[in-house]
């Protein structure tokens, strides 16, 4: 599939760019109207994605420089140069996180209710992104028999941006159902952690292109501290909720 949807003043406008931004605008959808939906002022979604969503670009691109820094060393242009891809979820995750929380602070409004309704656009958000791996014949697994292995330079391989989309469909599924019986503010958001890191641990280990510290794989690495992490503070923030009570 040619990466190039089509040129503006020979400008061209790439596949993937345009499916990052029809994730965040479908994540920013569900989230403003979830706000909506709780009685809070939906305005205050808009003015914290304006913050967010800029720092998220710039950690994702951070993060993956950082572990590919033999190829990025000395060129500023392949470093600023995103349209053709090179970007961690994982350090947009981080980055969006940090500064969610300061923009809550700020406003003086819940970071972890704000981290509930943002949750399920989040998920939303990359399952649509993650086909713009596809456009690029990137972030694709090794060779496999299976009939729905796609062709990528002559070789049938896994399609891991599929899985992962349709892993993050099912947690959106999930999340949806939940946000009514949660227990304690933040319970969403945690979900959403754990369940994204289980799934993204098993498709990684498929992928041909992870980014790998230390002989291990990145992003398994992260996904492992999220789950524990993210499990830790459910159970504490429940146990915190039930004294108060």
């Amino acid at each position: 599939m040619n990466p190039v949807a089509f040129e503006i003043f020979g400008i061209s406008v790439r596949w993937y760019g345009i499916l990052l931004s029809a994730g965040i605008l479908a994540g920013l959808l569900l989230a403003y109207n979830e706000a909506k939906r709780l009685g809070y002022d939906p305005e205050y979604i808009i003015d914290m994605a304006l913050w967010c969503i800029p720092v998220a670009v710039i950690g994702a691109r951070l993060y993956y420089v950082i572990f590919e820094w033999d190829y990025y060393r000395g060129d500023i242009m392949k470093i600023i140069n995103i349209r053709e891809g090179g970007l961690a979820i994982h350090g947009a995750l981080i980055a969006a996180v940090l500064s969610g929380y300061v923009f809550t602070r700020i406003r003086k409004i819940s970071f972890w209710e704000t981290a509930d309704i943002a949750a399920p656009g989040i998920i939303i958000g990359q399952a649509i992104g993650r086909w713009g791996n596809f456009v690029n014949a990137e972030a694709h697994g090794g060779p496999t028999n299976l009939p729905w292995g796609i062709m990528v330079e002559g070789v049938r391989v896994h399609p891991t941006f599929l899985y992962e989309s349709l892993w993050n469909i099912g947690v959106f599924i999930i999340l949806i159902m939940y946000r009514r019986k949660k227990k304690v503010d933040g319970e969403v958001f945690l979900l959403y952690g754990i369940l994204y890191s289980i799934g993204r641990f098993w498709i990684e280990g498929l992928r041909t292109d992870s980014l790998m510290f230390m002989g291990m794989r990145t992003a398994q690495i992260i996904s492992l501290i999220i789950i524990a992490a993210f499990a830790a503070l459910m159970v504490y923030r429940r146990k915190k909720h039930k004294k108060i009570i």
